[in-house]
């Protein structure tokens, strides 16, 4: 209930200020002495300073200009409307607080030029003429609920920065922790897939030849290790906080003979070839390529039957260009579980590279990549 009652007022406040200001304003002109023609007047004023303090925030120049047109009708007329009304003075603060809580830029230039305009009015209408005190006094009647509102804009303007930093740093993490469950996507299927063919052929030669089943036994207990671990350093990054989350590792090209170590010991032959000077890549650009390679690698794998496959890796001044080749009959787009083409395409397109894959018209299937190594596009 009380929770209820404080979002309530916060976001009434604007139109509960206005009410008490205008009732405030009307009861003292109810129980003025006044003529009729008068009281209308002055009824009628007050009830459009109200409308005025309750579109404050949205228009806070309009209350201040219709209070400086008071202030200047006070100083000409000999006896102008609402001059009696005591009252009217919690406008000028609200108004001269509410330009400075939400003007910005030329608005509040203007905001200052009015209360400029104010300042002298009040100095050069006072009966007394120009004196220090009351310079004084009408410096701080005015330049105090300015200096509140500009403080608590400011206070509002880094509240803003903040929930904004925290957003971004929200949405950074969402997109972190998809990248990871992509990880772990692209691990399990290519595992699974050599332990698969390894478990195969395994069985195939187990009684006619069983050292060459024991090595594919020994190659499925090193991937299916290798597996676990990783897995479960993604599933630790997974369930980390956002900090660990920001230093999770990611595989990279440095590792491209560990994968395709693994690929050759599960029984496709890999040939690699790199061309220009390998360099530093761009962290995002060197884990696609990575990914990419292993997903072409599994896919041949699993589909070309007994083939060779071919690596080129070739380093240009801006970008970097991948070839998968392979020699198999295995026929079709290839389709592999999860992501498979559409994942890779999803890997190229962020950084505004181009995929040609497809069989080749000699037999075989191919996959050409080419990645710019610039920033990822917007």
């Amino acid at each position: 209930m009380r929770d209820e009652l404080a979002r309530f007022l916060q976001r009434h406040s604007d139109g509960l200020l206005a009410t008490a200001l205008t009732g405030i304003t009307l009861l003292e002109v109810a129980l003025l002495d006044l003529p009729a023609d008068r009281r209308l007047l002055d009824v009628a004023l007050a009830l459009a300073l109200g409308v005025a303090a309750a579109e404050r925030a949205r228009a806070p120049l309009v209350l201040l200009g219709m209070m400086l047109a008071i202030t200047v009708v006070w100083a000409i007329l000999p006896t102008p409307s609402l001059d009696t009304v005591d009252s009217i003075g919690l406008y000028l603060l609200v108004a001269t607080y509410s330009a400075g809580a939400h003007t910005g830029g030329r608005r509040a230039a203007v905001a200052v030029v009015m209360i400029v305009g104010f300042f002298l009015v009040y100095l050069l209408d006072d009966p007394a003429g120009i004196y220090v005190e009351g310079i004084i006094f009408y410096v701080m009647l005015l330049g105090l609920p300015w200096v509140a509102g500009r403080a608590i804009r400011q206070r509002r303007l880094k509240d803003q920065q903040l929930d904004q930093e925290r957003a971004t740093a929200a949405a950074a993490t969402v997109e972190e922790r998809a990248r990871i469950a992509r990880e772990l996507h692209d691990v399990v299927a290519h595992s699974i897939s050599v332990m698969v063919l390894q478990a195969r052929g395994g069985r195939l030669v187990l009684e006619s030849d069983p050292d060459d089943a024991r090595d594919a036994f020994a190659v499925i207990e090193r991937t299916g290790q290798q597996s676990l671990d990783e897995m479960r350093r993604l599933l630790g990054m997974l369930r980390a906080n956002d900090a660990a989350l920001e230093l999770a590792p990611q595989p990279s090209l440095k590792e491209l003979d560990r994968l395709v170590d693994q690929v050759r010991a599960a029984g496709l032959p890999v040939q690699v070839t790199v061309e220009g000077e390998p360099r530093e890549l761009p962290p995002g650009v060197d884990l696609s390529a990575y990914r990419i390679v292993q997903e072409a690698l599994t896919n041949a794998l699993k589909h070309a039957g007994p083939a060779r496959a071919t690596v080129l890796l070739r380093y240009g001044a801006t970008d970097l260009e991948l070839e998968v080749l392979d020699d198999g009959a295995g026929t079709g787009a290839r389709p592999s579980s999860g992501y498979g083409l559409v994942g890779m395409r999803e890997r190229v397109s962020v950084y505004g590279g181009e995929l040609q894959a497809g069989r080749q018209p000699g037999g075989g299937y191919a996959l050409r990549v080419r990645l710019p190594l610039g920033s990822a596009r917007a």
